[in-house]
């Protein structure tokens, strides 16, 4: 099977591409805006012609997109995120190679949710950020052009290469900082804040199940547990061997909470923010995950405590 991976250098693009190169039957090429890609290409800037006469030489199978921002204004996350999608609908609709799609959603696309509440497929979406709308645009433009397309709605990713300024990623930093100046006590605010955490390498093996399957539509990947950060910063004190007390900060949203879910967009004109998340998905998000199961096979496999000593390992690494 060929399959052509679009942002195979990026956060998630990395562990798609191990689990591919893992499969004896998967011939893949890595399209991305790097040196380190086979092809060389910015789907935000490049015609959908080119990218058609690249499909029909390649022939791949399979389409997968990882590429996305999730940082910059709306005027940027709108065309990294949305315009981006639209080029590479338009050219597999040129393109004689009649390849399925697998496109990276993410859970912010739903916004906020009552709390208690797992987020099932059918839910209305109403992002309550740029990020969010970018790629719920995203996601629709696929739904509605036509090809053998899926969506991947990811809620929040993590494991190794977490990004540092992720709310795991700020958290473990923070620690490191504390143990390395010999602090007693850690404060930290936005810690009541409850994510679904799914390991990336999870993540992973639920779009190489996709690529395999005939599922259409959008399917929801995540761990279908919701986690309070304190809850999770508690579990990484453990893993790190931390014996230090944690204080959480009250108040408005400081550094950490003003992390959550994703990094805090530059917006492109000074405005207050709609919500005290980032991310746009208030204090709760947990998601359905029984479409994954169902029709792609798959379940979550790594545990949040396995995820957060991988993160560790990594922080650890800079002392």
């Amino acid at each position: 099977m060929r399959v052509l991976l679009i942002g195979a250098n990026g956060y998630l693009g990395r562990f798609v591409a191990d689990r591919l190169l893992a499969d004896p039957a998967v011939q893949l090429t890595a399209l991305g805006r790097g040196d380190d890609a086979d092809v060389r290409f910015d789907l935000a800037s490049g015609s959908p012609g080119a990218l058609t006469r690249f499909l029909d030489a390649v022939h791949p199978g399979v389409v997968i997109n990882c590429a996305g921002a999730t940082r910059g204004g709306a005027r940027d996350l709108a065309r990294h995120n949305t315009v981006a999608v639209a080029t590479v609908c338009e050219a597999l609709r040129r393109s004689g190679c009649g390849a399925r799609l697998v496109q990276i959603g993410c859970g912010a696309e739903y916004g906020p949710s009552q709390p208690g509440s797992s987020t099932a497929e059918d839910a209305v979406p109403r992002p309550g950020g740029p990020y969010g709308v970018s790629k719920l645009a995203a996601t629709e433009l696929v739904l509605g052009s036509g090809l053998d397309a899926v969506v991947l709605r990811v809620f929040s990713p993590a494991g190794p290469g977490t990004p540092a300024g992720s709310p795991l990623g700020r958290l473990a930093e923070a620690m490191r900082r504390a143990m390395q100046s010999g602090d007693g006590e850690l404060k930290l605010g936005g810690l009541g804040a409850q994510r679904d955490f799914i390991d990336v390498r999870d993540v992973a093996r639920a779009v190489h199940a996709a690529s395999l399957s005939a599922a259409q539509g959008v399917i929801n990947i995540g761990s279908g547990r919701a986690v309070r950060l304190r809850d999770a910063a508690a579990v990484l004190a453990r893993v790190a061997g931390y014996g230090g007390a944690l204080h959480e900060l009250d108040g408005p949203p400081g550094p950490l909470r003003a992390s959550i879910g994703h990094p805090r967009s530059e917006p492109d004109h000074a405005a207050p923010a709609a919500y005290p998340y980032p991310d746009g998905c208030g204090s709760w998000q947990q998601a359905d995950v029984r479409t994954a199961r169902d029709r792609l096979g798959w379940r979550p496999r790594i545990n949040l405590e396995e995820s957060l000593a991988d993160i560790w390992m990594e922080a650890a690494c800079r002392i």
